[in-house]
């Protein structure tokens, strides 16, 4: 499940966003006062902005035998985005967040990510964090790789795609499948991974080709000083190839035209 070959990039990269979040204890200032300042300090690369506002998750309140849920109230989130439209800053009274759609390699967004987050800290001043994730959302497509009617079984572990495996099922006949899984991994980390293949919609539109989704969120969670933030992130990012290599066939691999660092 774990591959133990080196970390390498590929020309036709399967990803389709990459998401990085930080969650601390409430900063109520954000959510009652404009974030101009933190505006300020990053609109030379996120000239765009946006605020909407979101309903969170109903809260489990209680105690034993008297547990309820609790809806939450309202609250704001604001947008930050590149001129290009590739980049997306997120901050909310209780998390800040950058995600990509045109992902290279992990050098390149740590570098983007940085701005902010020093600007983050150095304006709101955070405790701690709660948890600090990594998100990599893989959609693969047959088609944009060549690779025609290659059955999932040649593509990706066994493990991951389930009756796909099985010589004597064709891909076309299964109509659902998804697999859920969440594991501890080195490093005091944890890994949620949803596989299945899926109908992707852009612009209200759903595309024709099925694709197959491997989304892997890393995460560490606890009371996370700040100084720890970056080395977390190291920490995450260092394990996401060996789950994703370990996912994936030679097959698969070679078609995604790898190079490497």
């Amino acid at each position: 499940m774990f591959s133990q070959d080196n970390r390498c990039i590929y020309r036709k990269n399967a990803l389709d966003n990459v998401i990085c979040q930080l969650r601390f204890p409430e900063i109520l200032s954000i959510e009652t006062t404009l974030p101009a300042q933190f505006q300020e300090a990053i609109r030379g690369e996120y000239p765009k902005y946006a605020c909407t506002k979101e309903k969170p998750a109903p809260k489990l309140m209680g105690t034993p035998g008297n547990l309820r849920m609790e809806q939450q109230p309202e609250c704001n989130n604001y947008h930050f985005v590149s001129a290009d439209g590739n980049w997306r800053v997120n901050l909310t009274s209780r998390f800040i967040s950058i995600s990509c759609s045109k992902y290279t390699r992990w050098e390149d967004f740590a570098r983007k990510l940085d701005k902010p987050l020093a600007a983050f800290i150095r304006i709101y001043k955070p405790t701690s964090f709660e948890r600090i994730g990594l998100r990599y959302v893989n959609l693969f497509s047959r088609e944009a790789l060549d690779l025609g009617d290659v059955p999932y079984r040649d593509l990706l572990n066994a493990c991951w795609i389930g009756p796909f495996a099985e010589e004597d099922v064709a891909d076309a006949a299964v109509t659902r499948h998804t697999i859920d899984s969440e594991l501890n991994i080195r490093g005091g980390c944890r890994v949620k991974i949803h596989a299945g293949p899926v109908l992707v919609s852009r612009g209200g539109k759903t595309e024709a080709e099925p694709k197959f989704a491997f989304d892997q969120d890393l995460y560490m969670t606890g009371n996370i000083p700040v100084t720890y933030s970056a080395g977390s992130l190291e920490t995450l990012h260092s394990q996401a190839y060996s789950i994703f290599r370990g996912a994936i066939t030679e097959k698969l691999h070679e078609a995604m035209e790898p190079e490497n660092i």
